[in-house]
């Protein structure tokens, strides 16, 4: 049972890594309206995708979690800038 309940964490921080980086390709792509970079980020975006179950199984790994918690912060820190670059523009 243990082992089941941890195959389905994998999958799901596996699939969600996956869905997170389709997501941020097709909207990089979206905003800069290229064909090219929509083909590319389609690619990489079907390839972290394909390898997301292998990624979760990583996910047991202090290393790698700590890795993952950077990048989380970083992508917070991201989202946070262009929130507030577009909440000044909105105020007058």
């Amino acid at each position: 049972m243990e082992d089941e309940k941890s195959h389905e964490s994998e999958r799901s921080a596996g699939e969600s890594l996956g869905q997170m980086l389709t997501a941020f390709g097709q909207a990089i792509s979206e905003i800069f309206n290229d064909p090219e970079l929509k083909s590319k980020a389609k690619e990489f975006a079907d390839a972290a995708t394909e390898s997301a179950v292998t990624l979760g199984r990583r996910f047991e790994d202090e290393d790698v979690k700590e890795k993952f918690r950077q990048a989380g912060a970083a992508a917070e820190d991201f989202g946070r800038a262009v929130s507030d670059r577009f909440k000044s523009e909105r105020d007058p």
